[in-house]
């Protein structure tokens, strides 16, 4: 097994799915880096990385080509931007991508949690979903979703998802944990 301690999670520290990735984290004594911007509140304080605006900018895609993806229409306003922007380097930075949501029929995830899961599948990387109404995990795979019992196997990961996480989804976390890592009780 990997040396945990060397094992980083990134993410973006918003309260749900995101904030139980990060105590998960810290429970299994593994590096938790929060991406985060001026003006940005979120649950997770532990290893905060504040972005400057230049570092934003290497995120920046334009709000038409989000939508379009995404199939359906944002404000352009400079808040979702920096969202946008700061969800890019939590993908860029971990090479898993696990989401806690709902898949949708036109095979997006619904909300901001779509737009990390959007880039891990034009970034090629092993992405895994939880969808809270199936009560069941998925990964991308062959441009579709198949039912799957992910693992966590990289150095590098990045969690996300939604605000609202049900007792379902956390418990999926962390029998994830569990599987990829190991016991709690041996960390």
């Amino acid at each position: 097994m990997t040396d945990i301690s060397k094992i980083t999670l990134y993410s973006g520290g918003h309260k749900g799915a995101e904030a139980a990735f990060g105590k998960l984290a810290e429970d299994w004594n593994m590096n938790e880096v929060n991406v985060s911007f001026e003006g940005h509140i979120a649950e997770r304080t532990r290893g905060v990385l504040l972005l400057t605006t230049e570092e934003l900018q290497k995120g920046d895609v334009s709000m038409e080509i989000v939508s379009k993806r995404m199939n359906r229409t944002y404000s352009r306003g400079n808040k979702i931007r920096k969202v946008i922007q700061s969800i890019f380097h939590m993908v860029n930075s971990g090479y898993h991508v696990v989401a806690v949501g709902w898949i949708q029929a036109d095979n997006t995830v619904k909300g901001g949690t779509g737009w990390g899961v959007e880039l891990a599948k034009l970034f090629n990387r092993p992405l895994s979903v939880y969808d809270q109404e199936r009560k069941e995990w998925f990964s991308w795979e062959n441009s579709q979703w198949v039912a799957n019992t992910p693992v966590i196997t990289s150095d590098t990961f990045a969690g996300t998802g939604t605000r609202f996480l049900s007792e379902d989804g956390q418990k999926a976390l962390y029998d994830l944990f569990v599987r990829s890592f190991g016991p709690l009780e041996n960390n």
